[in-house]
């Protein structure tokens, strides 16, 4: 990545981290509620059966609503390794542990699940562009996973002010193949921006 794109990106996401927070609790509760439901109502997820999703933090969007109503599924989220990895294991809400980032991720002694199993992966983020490119938080986590998953299904999970027109991005990073907020579940535009 260039100097360039790195320091406009760490501008990016303080803008982000400010618009999500001034949102305001309320706000953020009602629009997560709202996401869960379209989610819940979206056929690819009606026909998956082993979901990633991701225990939010810093005001992203919850997603536990979703889990706790559809306990069919198998649910499983991510805990961070070294060298930038994650692993995925079944949740389990007697079982979390807090990351020193500050989220809550499962105890390394649930049994890791392979990530072959996987159907459908709802990505968190700070902001998605309309061509499905991702900003997180710096460390690649979920761009390292999906390059590895082709044929996923990935869902990029957002609030509609945190979508924005085009994002900067580089070859190490992995567009989502849709994108949801409060309003619909909707595909990113198929081509890239010059």
């Amino acid at each position: 990545m260039t100097k360039t794109n790195s320091e406009l990106k760490k501008r990016l996401r303080q803008f982000c981290l400010d618009k999500r927070a001034s949102l305001g609790e309320d706000y953020q509760n009602q629009a997560s509620l709202m996401i869960c439901r379209i989610i819940e109502e979206w056929s690819v997820f009606q026909e998956a059966v082993v979901i990633l999703s991701y225990l939010p933090m810093r005001g992203e969007v919850d997603l536990l609503p979703l889990m706790e109503k559809n306990p069919q599924k198998n649910w499983l989220v991510p805990r961070i390794l070294p060298q930038g990895r994650m692993q995925f294991h079944p949740y389990d809400p007697g079982r979390l542990l807090r990351h020193r980032f500050g989220m809550l991720e499962p105890d390394p002694s649930i049994p890791v699940v392979y990530s072959e199993q996987i159907e459908l992966v709802l990505t968190p983020g700070l902001a998605y562009d309309r061509y499905g490119w991702r900003l997180g938080y710096g460390g690649g986590f979920y761009d390292r996973f999906l390059s590895g998953q082709k044929t996923l299904v990935s869902l990029g999970v957002i609030y509609q002010v945190l979508l924005l027109l085009d994002l900067p991005h580089n070859e190490n990073d992995v567009p989502v193949k849709y994108i949801v907020t409060e309003n619909e579940v909707e595909s990113p535009l198929t081509l890239t921006p010059d």
